[in-house]
């Protein structure tokens, strides 16, 4: 599980709308960085008109953390968040049309065939792109505001063992989040669960947890005695979790 944390690094943000999220790890060719956020940012524009336009509810992009033993680790991912009405949209080919939106929102700032050749650059800058489709199993509410860039967060695979599981995370574990959160050790817990990938997507793991930090935490505050130690003991016994590692909020439109 370990080595899957090195190789990949997603994350996203859930509320009260978004149950879907489309995750995209971005392996980047040598070299390829500056013109690939020049690219990204160049999209973001159009992401926030999709988001008006009402096919998604959300997008960022967040770095990944290096990792020098895999040649094919990403050094980026995209996420897309959406409603599963409007997932299932796009599913059935009602979604945006990102070069038209494109060719709309810089009209008169860049010539056509400009446009054309920066929506279709992701080609150049990129090596291989793998995605994961994510739902939404249960998250806590998201607290100090809106995800801005700089902002971090950990995240941990997870392969299920047990058909109890989620009710370990949900029912157990979310508590203790929700407790911290009140604190200001933790501004938001999230799980989800991977119920699609694309031919080339890593595999191994069934589900995430994500947790989104705190800009000054305290000292983790957590429960003992010998009901939770054995709360605990299920906990362990459900799912084998890796290592957590932490991701940086680079653009983001909501």
């Amino acid at each position: 599980m370990k080595n899957l944390f090195l190789t990949l690094a997603l994350v996203f943000t859930f509320n009260a709308t978004s149950q879907i999220a489309v995750m995209t790890a971005v392996d980047l060719k040598d070299g390829a960085e500056d013109d690939y956020l020049k690219l990204e940012k160049f999209y973001s524009a159009v992401h926030k008109e999709a988001i008006k336009q009402g096919f998604r509810t959300g997008w960022s992009l967040w770095k990944a953390p290096s990792n020098p033993d895999d040649p094919t680790a990403p050094e980026y991912i995209l996420f897309d968040n959406f409603t599963l009405e409007q997932f299932e949209a796009a599913q059935n080919g009602n979604g945006p049309d990102g070069l038209a939106i494109a060719k709309e929102i810089y009209k008169g700032k860049m010539s056509r065939r400009a446009i054309e050749k920066m929506a279709g650059s992701w080609q150049d800058t990129s090596n291989e792109r793998r995605s994961y489709v994510l739902q939404l199993v249960d998250a806590t509410i998201l607290a100090g505001g809106d995800i801005k860039p700089g902002d971090e967060v950990t995240i941990n695979f997870m392969s299920k063992k047990t058909d109890d599981f989620e009710n370990y995370e949900t029912k157990v574990w979310k508590p203790q989040a929700e407790k911290n959160i009140l604190l200001g050790n933790l501004r938001q817990w999230a799980l989800v669960e991977a119920i699609g990938r694309s031919d080339n997507a890593r595999t191994g793991w069934t589900h995430m947890v994500f947790n989104l930090q705190a800009n000054n935490p305290g000292e983790w505050s957590g429960t003992s005695g010998f009901k939770w130690d054995r709360l605990w003991e299920g906990i362990e016994s459900s799912r084998d979790m890796s290592e957590p590692t932490t991701l940086t909020c680079v653009m983001v439109v909501q």
